[in-house]
């Protein structure tokens, strides 16, 4: 071969390494410069959510979720869809919902019924037969009729009382306590028809879609048509404020779901060991500006929404706990002790920060107009709500419950702000009360949107990696072309 030829191809070649490495160095950088900057709709930038979740929520919340109170929640995963009939559940091992024994859940939780977590309620020598709990809670005989009152006009405001989920029976024979920890949220392999449904359910009818855009909302649609991309997004602008938070929450909450899918997938299984790691190919299916045609990083600014909201949620309810009648009861006095210590420490750190969003904005118009909207907000969030009992894998619907119900709790607190206010502070109150169910609940859906947010942030670390070994690789072909030229 001349050596013309062999420097015609030598520079052929360092034209391919170096347009190689324009396209894997722009990729991994567009994610984190589009996911950046003020949010919509509130005044607080990403930045501003990575440094105050990486440093002081995140380590504190990741331990509360594996103290024991906040750890078993109590589920009905056996429901029957209310709105099509079910396709079946998914034969999947991974979709396996391991319930817990009730051998192994602590005396305290099982012992006293859903929302019974104040001392008083609490005030009984012997937890030990749980069946034996009367239907509000092992409550000490020597409470005065005045107390015993109380707790029934308490039980029966909660029975009545407007909520923003459908909340499961935890009495039902079909309702069971889950360790999370054991059942961590993860890849599946739950896909097609089955899932495809439920996600456009839940855009499609839920989420106050004009009747004048035809494309799908959902990022699960097969084909959504030429008005595909970023520009899609025109009509969500012509919305008054309360129905864009909707589709934000809802489109944060399925951004968060699919980072904890990218984050946890199975990598390999080898002689039955699975290996759960970090999918970057899924990732940047689900998130990548190019493959999403600029909608990845909307998505991924709708998480950081949703973070504010349940944010300014866990803000606002703080009195409710601070009281020193609330106690997180599980039967292990100091553990409970450190719980709600560990709980409060949240709390003050939710209340520092400085750019929560402004709740008050929303529902501000004519009181007959808002109240109206309120109650449309309230119904199609609950109707979500009910659509999670349609999903087909266990684990998935584990998942989706918890999480729908702990936003749903979160609007549930942003819209009590004078029952909360009011609250006494040494006796129930018949204004405002969370079961055990919605403290859980509430909690481990604000610890997951956490984790994701986290997570977000090893994947840019990553796509960096990525972006570096790139730079290597170009350097290692620029070496054997100038070698082939001597």
């Amino acid at each position: 071969m001349s050596r013309g030829v062999r420097r015609a191809g030598a520079g052929q070649g360092a034209a391919a390494a170096l347009q190689l490495l324009v396209t894997l160095s722009f990729l991994p950088s567009v994610v984190e410069a589009q996911v950046t900057g003020v949010l919509d709709d509130c005044l607080c930038d990403v930045d501003s959510i990575d440094n105050f979740n990486t440093f002081k929520i995140f380590p504190k919340i990741k331990k509360l979720q594996e103290r024991d109170y906040f750890r078993y929640y109590k589920v009905n995963l056996k429901r029957p869809c209310p709105f099509w009939a079910e396709d079946g559940h998914c034969s999947i091992k991974d979709c396996h919902v391991e319930p817990c024994p009730e051998s192994k859940i602590p005396v305290g939780i099982k012992a006293v019924s859903s929302n019974k977590y104040l001392k008083v309620a609490n005030n009984t020598k012997e937890l030990e037969d749980c069946e034996q709990a009367s239907k509000l809670g092992a409550i000490n005989s020597t409470l005065s009729n005045q107390s015993r009152e109380a707790f029934i006009d308490w039980a029966r405001y909660d029975d009545s009382q407007d909520h923003f989920c459908e909340l499961d029976d935890e009495r039902s024979p079909a309702a069971q306590y889950v360790d999370l920890l054991l059942n961590p949220e993860r890849y599946t392999g739950y896909k097609g028809s089955s899932a495809w449904r439920v996600w456009n359910s839940i855009y499609e009818e839920n989420c106050f879609k004009p009747r004048s855009v035809y494309r799908p909302l959902n990022p699960l649609a097969p084909s959504r048509g030429e008005d595909d991309g970023e520009s899609f997004y025109t009509w969500l602008e012509g919305l008054c404020l309360e129905k864009r938070v909707f589709y934000k929450l809802i489109s944060g909450l399925h951004a968060s779901i699919n980072l904890h899918l990218c984050a946890n997938y199975l990598l390999e299984e080898t002689w039955g060991k699975p290996t759960w790691g970090p999918n970057m190919k899924e990732f940047k299916r689900r998130f990548d500006p190019v493959e999403t045609k600029g909608e990845g990083p909307r998505r991924l600014k709708n998480l950081y929404f949703l973070y504010l909201i349940e944010l300014r949620a866990l803000s606002k309810v703080a009195p409710y706990f601070e009281r020193s009648i609330v106690d997180l009861y599980t039967g292990n006095v100091k553990e409970d002790a450190d719980t709600k210590t560990l709980l409060l420490n949240i709390f003050q750190d939710t209340k520092s920060f400085p750019m929560h969003f402004d709740e008050k904005s929303m529902f501000a118009g004519d009181k007959k107009g808002a109240k109206s909207l309120k109650e449309e907000f309230r119904l199609h969030f609950k109707n979500i709500s009910r659509i999670m009992d349609c999903v087909g894998c266990d684990k998935c619907r584990l998942w989706g419950k918890l999480q729908t119900q702990g936003l749903g709790t979160a609007l549930k607190i942003l819209f009590s702000e004078k029952e909360i206010q009011k609250l006494p502070e040494n006796s129930p109150s018949k204004g405002f009360q969370l079961t055990r169910q919605e403290i859980v609940a509430l909690l481990n859906a604000f610890g997951r949107l956490s984790t994701s947010i986290k997570e977000l942030q090893n994947f840019k670390v990553l796509l960096q990696h990525s972006r570096d070994a790139s730079y290597c690789l170009v350097g290692e072909g620029d070496l054997q072309i100038n070698l082939s030229k001597k």
